[in-house]
């Protein structure tokens, strides 16, 4: 199970890195498209990472100790 948390920590990253390299693709081209959408989702993966690494960490504390 643990190691299930600790890949979807991972995934979080992966989608995270790949919104920025297409925020960075779009900036650099001037498409003109909105990288609206591509900020929220690189945020919000960002912030997921944490969350999901924070709650993992707790769990196994908390497994730990009892």
């Amino acid at each position: 199970m643990l190691k299930v948390l600790r890949f979807t920590e991972y995934l979080y990253v992966v989608v995270a890195i790949l919104s920025i390299v297409k925020i960075a693709n779009i900036y650099l081209n001037n498409t003109g498209e909105d990288i609206t959408i591509f900020v929220l989702f690189g945020l919000v993966s960002i912030g997921m990472f944490f969350f999901r690494r924070n709650y993992r960490k707790k769990f196994d504390n908390r497994k730990n100790n009892s």
